[in-house]
């Protein structure tokens, strides 16, 4: 943005898309404005400015921008205080009178945006709580819009087919402050749609609800569980030592989930750290998986036939979720750049604290492996359908050993491939990983270059061999 620029919007007689203020640590302030923007009551789809460092008057205050500052303001998007997440941009302004940082909202698709619970929008030149009324015409906007899965009619279910009770009684006094639900007098299915769960217009429940909180999703949704199978020895052809299925909707079973990844999953063996004293490794850290089998169940594409799948060997476990990167996301920018195939889910979850911080939790878990001594964790987003993560257990000395680090994700992922099938062909592997057979073979060649693979017997009838 150039200064011109800046001075034009602050110029402008739209007071509706632009606050002015001079503090620097008013956050609620600061957050309840970008709500607000978010909401965009009047419908204009026009962004909204919050300019920080510019008097009521016009005049830029003198203010000095700091990369703190810039930072501290950038993470409101993703702190997860504003649910549905905001779309902005935090830009910082140099003009001879000061420095301006702009924070540039887009208008949300995915309306009501409620900032710790409160619809804020804009009113003229002020912001305020919504009404009633108010909160039922941003709803209305968000069903003709519909834009992911999640918030889509399932017009074959009934308000019978989601627990009514658990939303009342559980679901609701955490999404909404106590002082607006009190004033709430609104009928039950215009509160259930202020939330994304019911469509007022086919007078039937969201996806969103049948996921959260359905009495039966799997008749609606095929996939929509969770399949563990525990294998012997590290490949799925071994034999099957146990294995479950959790059925019914995420708000039953995220809680059985992570009790059966503590007490299932997890083991404790003591290791003598001198003669008289020994201490307990774990063989994953427990928040490490908790984390990625909730951001699977949170990203996945419920469309799909395919269950979530968390597989466990006796040196490693697999977690594989249909849908591949979605939206912004892309092999080449990930995992810096996230983005929500559904939307209302994340922000339930959230709210339910089954999921923190957007978009940190994949450097989380790659530290709590390397605290608890595991490898780092290995994500395979060259698929289009799929996306999968393998974490090795903290014993584990074959293809991801340290010196991996040297290696694309993609040449890690072959490396898994050859080590499942030491048969597996180029065209194969080609066919399985969605790149063409040159990409394969130059990867190939890299790795027996460094040491990690080698080739035995004829090219038709040898096999790939992993040097330890």
């Amino acid at each position: 943005m150039t200064t011109e620029e800046l001075h034009n919007i602050i110029a402008s007689d739209e007071s509706y898309r632009i606050e002015l203020t001079t503090s620097t640590g008013d956050m609620d302030k600061f957050q309840e404005a970008i709500c607000a923007f978010a909401n965009d009551m009047p419908g204009s789809r026009k962004k909204g400015y919050l300019l920080i460092g510019v008097r009521n008057n016009g005049d830029i205050d003198g203010l000095k921008v700091d990369d703190a500052l810039m930072k501290k303001i950038a993470g409101i998007r993703s702190d997860g205080n504003i649910l549905p997440l905001p779309v902005m941009n935090t830009e910082k302004v140099v003009t001879d009178q000061g420095d301006v940082l702009v924070v540039e909202v887009t208008p949300s698709f995915d309306t009501p945006v409620r900032y710790r619970g409160r619809t804020f929008i804009r009113i003229g030149p002020r912001r305020d709580i919504a009404s009633a009324q108010e909160e039922r015409i941003l709803a209305e906007r968000c069903a003709a819009s519909l834009p992911t899965f999640d918030t889509y009619p399932c017009r074959e279910a009934k308000l019978d087919d989601i627990d009514v009770d658990t939303i009342i009684g559980e679901f609701i006094p955490k999404a909404i402050a106590p002082d607006v639900l009190e004033n709430d007098n609104r009928p039950l299915k215009e509160q259930l749609a202020s939330l994304h769960l019911f469509n007022m217009q086919w007078d039937c429940p969201t996806y969103a609800a049948l996921i959260m909180f359905g009495k039966n999703p799997k008749y609606f949704m095929p996939g929509a569980y969770i399949q563990y199978v525990h294998f012997k020895g590290s490949t799925n052809g071994g034999e099957i030592l146990n294995e479950r299925r959790f059925e019914g909707c995420l708000y039953k079973i995220l809680p059985e989930l992570e009790n059966f990844i503590r007490d299932g999953i997890i083991t404790r063996r003591p290791v003598p750290i001198s003669i008289l004293r020994e201490k307990d490794v774990l063989n994953y850290p427990y928040k490490a998986l908790r984390e990625l089998i909730m951001n699977a169940v949170m990203h996945r594409d419920y469309q799909a036939n395919m269950p979530t799948r968390l597989y466990q060997y006796d040196n490693h476990i697999e977690i594989m979720n249909p849908g591949g990167l979605y939206g912004q996301a892309r092999p080449e920018n990930f995992p810096h750049v996230n983005d929500y195939r559904n939307n209302v889910v994340a922000g339930i979850m959230k709210t339910l604290s089954y999921v923190n911080m957007f978009n940190h939790g994949i450097t989380e878990v790659q530290d709590l492996l390397k605290e608890n001594n595991n490898p780092p964790a290995v994500f395979n987003v060259s698929y289009l359908t799929v996306f999968s993560v393998i974490v090795k257990d903290d014993v584990t000395k074959d293809v991801t050993k340290d010196s991996t680090h040297e290696l694309t994700e993609r040449q890690k992922v072959i490396l898994l491939v050859i080590k499942e099938n030491p048969l597996v062909t180029i065209p194969e592997m080609s066919l399985k990983m969605n790149v063409v057979t040159r990409t394969i073979k130059r990867d190939l060649e890299v790795l027996k270059s460094k040491g990690f693979l080698k080739r035995e017997g004829s090219r038709k009838e040898g096999h790939w061999e992993i040097v330890d």
